[in-house]
């Protein structure tokens, strides 16, 4: 968190509503972003951007200042999200077993794809991913985000995240492979 986010969380929390402005102009852009690939639709990924700012400004009072804030506002996004695919009549499939940790050790594939590919490309694979798969991936390689700030994000826990991330790699490894032989 930049200095500036800081700030402006400082304010809010000290009462001044207006700063949530500055934060809702920072964010705004990643949390819609978030939403469009996670719901594939620009109206409903707007509807739910603004829900999650909505239900962020109600629970500031919740946020620990201690703790990052872009997984604290990415899980409300989230939240936001899963409800507009289940009010849509989608269902989601948030299989909550615990994996076991499985090695995060194949950045080789990522390096690879994205030198590889152009960003439309990868954004093809991604959409064409499970979602439990493509939001994790967004989360780790757009958001910068790491395992266990994933897992605070989408309330699953950790070695979850790095399952998913790991199949997720595989599953788009497979597709490289399958139109490489095409």
């Amino acid at each position: 968190m930049g200095d500036n986010d800081k700030e402006l969380l400082g304010r809010c929390l000290a009462g001044d509503n207006d700063a949530f402005g500055g934060i809702v102009d920072a964010y705004q852009d990643r949390i819609y972003s978030f939403a469009l690939r996670l719901l594939k639709d620009p109206a409903a990924a707007e509807e739910a951007a603004q829900g999650a700012f909505v239900k962020a400004f109600g629970a500031l009072h919740s946020y620990n200042i201690a703790q990052p804030f872009s997984p604290w506002l990415f899980r409300i996004a989230h939240n936001a999200c899963m409800d507009a695919l289940r009010a849509g009549g989608k269902t989601v499939s948030m299989d909550t077993e615990d994996f076991p940790d499985l090695p995060d050790g194949e950045r080789r594939v990522d390096e690879t794809v994205s030198d590889a590919l152009d960003a439309e490309r990868i954004e093809a694979l991604l959409a064409s991913l499970p979602l439990i798969y493509s939001e994790a991936l967004l989360l780790q390689y757009r958001e910068d985000l790491g395992p266990a700030e994933i897992a605070r994000v989408m309330g699953v826990p950790e070695g979850t995240v790095k399952a998913r991330l790991f199949r997720g790699r595989e599953l788009i490894k497979e597709k490289l492979s399958s139109n490489a032989t095409v």
